[in-house]
């Protein structure tokens, strides 16, 4: 299905960019990205994601604190470090 969004320059931007890096197409990249991002919204997601996939299953609100300090840590990483 084709449809058109509107988004922030700088977001556009860093999202082409990344989706370079990772050598897929922007169309990929942004499947994918809505797709793991709906995924973790979902309350009744069955599968365990991230850290929990290893841990063991637990409720989203009790660790909604740690997730966040995760993801702050995951945007430090320098892409060209991992390259």
């Amino acid at each position: 299905m084709k449809t058109t969004i509107e988004i922030a320059d700088d977001l556009f931007r860093r999202t082409k960019a990344t989706a370079a890096l990772r050598g897929e197409s922007l169309k990929d990249f942004v499947a994918a990205a809505l797709g793991f991002y709906l995924d973790r919204q979902s309350p009744e997601s069955s599968t365990p994601s991230g850290w929990r996939s290893v841990f063991g299953s637990v409720q989203a609100k009790d660790v909604r604190q740690i997730d966040a300090i995760i993801d702050e840590e995951f945007e430090r990483i320098d892409l060209h470090e991992w390259s």
